[in-house]
């Protein structure tokens, strides 16, 4: 009996703390969630980058893996003094190719759904110039680009969950940060965006950020979270960071 009541505990305990919960339901991004970065076309660095987590390149070869000096120790894999963690490509050896194939089914399928959630709680907030703003839970949509020129605070607590869709560019400027607050977390953040992605010289960014096209990280700047990319990734004297 008390294994009985003590599971139902538990299981109250869990639907209690998912009732609280503020925003849309977390995007599932499957075994893309294994790379920091993962693109279709390329990654490259300026050195020296630092990069906490994989990255995965597919179905482009290893050879579109540019400034990282790539050490190959294994024909599964690469490393590099730039990265904590490794480095996969389309051309090397099995299971590398069907793992990588699989991760960028994954992320268009997370891009699908993160970029179709229906009736947003935001809409054209502020015409995309979002600088300065704290931003609450809950589902956003742009119908064109969004700048952030100064710097904004994403405010919730560890079980809120962010959804950005943005159908134009993004850009960060140099030097501006997001900050999170009253325990959010960046995995629960995603930013989906159809333009290219530009994140200024020192610049911060936070959460999970699934690209149509290219991202660029200019000199210093830094992010913690995921950088899926459609096309490239370019990475100038950049910190990315996988969230925990």
């Amino acid at each position: 009996m008390v294994y009985n009541i003590s599971h139902l505990a538990l299981g109250l305990l869990t639907a209690s703390a998912a009732a609280f919960a503020a925003g849309p339901a977390a995007v599932n991004l499957r075994t893309a969630g294994n790379f920091v970065i993962l693109a279709k076309s390329g990654v490259s660095t300026v050195p020296s980058s630092a990069i906490t987590g994989n990255i995965g390149i597919s179905p482009a070869a290893r050879s579109f893996l540019t400034g990282f000096s790539l050490i190959s120790t294994s024909t599964v894999f690469s490393t590099s003094t730039q990265v904590t963690g490794m480095l996969f490509a389309a051309d090397n050896s099995v299971p590398t190719p069907a793992t990588l194939t699989a991760a960028v089914s994954d992320m268009g399928t997370a891009q699908v759904d993160a970029a179709g959630r229906p009736s947003p709680n935001f809409l054209n907030l502020n015409n995309g110039a979002i600088g300065g703003l704290t931003l609450s839970p809950g589902l956003y949509k742009w119908t064109s680009g969004v700048t952030i020129t100064s710097d904004i605070v994403l405010s919730g607590s560890s079980l809120d969950t962010w959804i950005f869709q943005i159908s134009g560019t993004m850009i960060l400027s140099a030097a501006k940060k997001m900050t999170l607050a009253g325990g959010a977390l960046p995995r629960n953040i995603v930013w989906v965006v159809s333009g290219a992605t530009t994140m200024g010289a020192g610049a911060h960014f936070e959460g999970i950020l699934i690209a149509s096209t290219s991202v660029t990280l200019a000199t210093g700047a830094s992010m913690n979270g995921r950088i899926l990319s459609q096309t490239a990734v370019v990475l100038q004297k950049a910190t990315v960071v996988q969230p925990l």
